[in-house]
Parts: structure tokens; C-alpha cells; sequence
């Protein structure tokens, strides 16, 4: 009886080790292993369609870190990516800045590139904490803008603009939640983005690190910007 159970194990073993073993090592050998789920690639980038239209940035004006009004106006001609984010954040707003930092590295002294960073604490945020917060920062891009304003113009702007969730919450640290993504912006106003592995759009970039992930999707984002500012 135990000797015709083992060799029943012995032969689904014996099978799984012929059907799939092999199929592993070339993986291995290719370098084929999916590494993020969302680091499928699209040529050219998807558009955001929503009825039957690609998804624009609306129309903004807002004051920056140097008292001037900057509309998304500023913003034609170029490739830019889009957060909020507020000053006294104490969790996840410096990772992404950390991290817009390294855009910033790769594409900061182009006169086609840009960054828009809308604070979520506008009343708290006036230009000149917004100075000494991208101060802070070592900013030097003459096109990375920190943005303040009406309070409800900033709110429409994330939650029904860009549909990136953020509200007032005396409940969490920092009174302020949101989500930490970032937004790619073409050259004409368009949110763009890769597509995941159904094919489908990201839509947005995670602006925080996530651990067990080699590849970032600070570093997609990355990819992707260059692609558009060739378009």
C-alpha cells in the first residue's frame, strides 16, 4: 500500500520536473521574470480616454513660491508631472519629493520640462513657506512650480481634475490625507501613461517606493518622460 503511494509521488515529481522545470531555468536564462505588474510598456504612450476623449489637464491658476500666478497655460510646450502634497506632511510627502527630486536630477535644466506641485494646506502654504519649503529641497528648476491658492479651487482640481483623492482629516497625522501619485503631462495638456500587464492604463505613477520591487515606478516614470519629450 505506502510503496504504491510513493511511487504515485515519485511519478508527479517526475512529470512536474519534465513539464517545468526547463520552463523556469529559460526564464531565468532570458530574464523574463516579471518584475512589477505595471512595468508594461506601450508605444506610443495611452491617453486617458474618458467619453470618447482624451483626458486634458483643466484650466488652473494658482500663485507659486514666488508670488507669480502660473496657469496650466505655463505648461504648453511642456512635458510636466503633477503631485499634491503639503508642507508640514509628515509621512509620505517627503518620499515623493525624494523622489521628484530625482526627476528633477534627470530633467530640471530643460526648458521643455516641468513640475507642478499643488499643496493640499493652501492657508497654511503661502509662497513664502512654499519658498523655504523648495528651498529645502535645493530646487533648482526655473519650471518646478509649488502652487497655492483657493482652497476648493485646489480640492476640485485633485479629486474631480485628476482624480487623485485628497481631503481635510483631523483625524490622521498631519490633518491632510491624499494619495501619493504622480500625474505625466504631454506637451499638449494630456494625461498619459504606460499600460499594466492587461493592458490597460496606469493611469498615475506611485510617488512612493515600494519595498520588494526592483524597478521603482519613480524609474518608469522616468522612461516615460523621455519618450514624450521625443514626441
Amino acid at each position: 500500500m505506502f510503496k504504491f503511494k510513493y511511487i504515485g509521488l515519485f511519478l508527479v515529481i517526475l512529470i512536474f520536473g519534465i513539464l517545468f522545470i526547463p520552463k523556469i531555468i529559460d526564464r531565468v536564462q532570458t530574464n523574463s521574470i516579471v518584475k512589477n505588474e505595471r512595468s508594461q510598456t506601450a508605444e506610443p504612450l495611452q491617453y486617458i480616454v474618458l467619453n470618447g476623449e482624451a483626458k486634458k489637464v483643466p484650466e488652473f491658476t494658482f500663485l507659486n513660491q514666488d508670488s507669480l500666478f502660473i496657469s496650466n497655460e505655463d505648461f504648453i510646450n511642456k512635458v510636466y508631472v503633477v503631485e499634491f502634497f503639503f508642507t508640514s506632511c509628515p509621512s509620505i510627502c517627503p518620499i515623493m519629493n525624494k523622489n521628484m527630486k530625482k526627476i528633477e536630477a534627470q530633467f530640471g535644466s530643460r526648458s521643455d520640462f516641468g513640475i507642478a506641485s499643488f499643496t493640499i494646506d493652501p492657508t497654511h502654504d503661502t509662497p513664502s513657506v512654499l519658498k523655504e519649503y523648495a528651498e529645502s529641497y535645493d530646487v533648482f528648476s526655473q519650471n518646478w512650480h509649488f502652487l497655492t491658492g483657493d482652497k476648493e479651487k485646489i480640492y476640485a482640481l485633485a479629486n474631480q481634475g485628476f482624480n487623485i483623492f485628497a481631503s481635510v482629516n483631523p483625524r490622521v497625522e498631519g490633518g491632510f490625507e491624499h494619495q501619493g501619485y504622480f500625474a505625466l503631462i504631454d506637451k499638449k495638456g494630456n494625461i498619459r501613461s504606460r499600460t499594466d500587464q492587461f493592458n490597460n492604463p496606469i493611469v498615475y505613477y506611485m510617488g512612493l517606493d515600494q519595498e520588494h520591487v526592483e524597478i521603482q515606478e519613480v524609474d518608469l516614470l522616468i522612461e516615460d518622460i523621455k519618450k514624450l519629450l521625443k514626441e
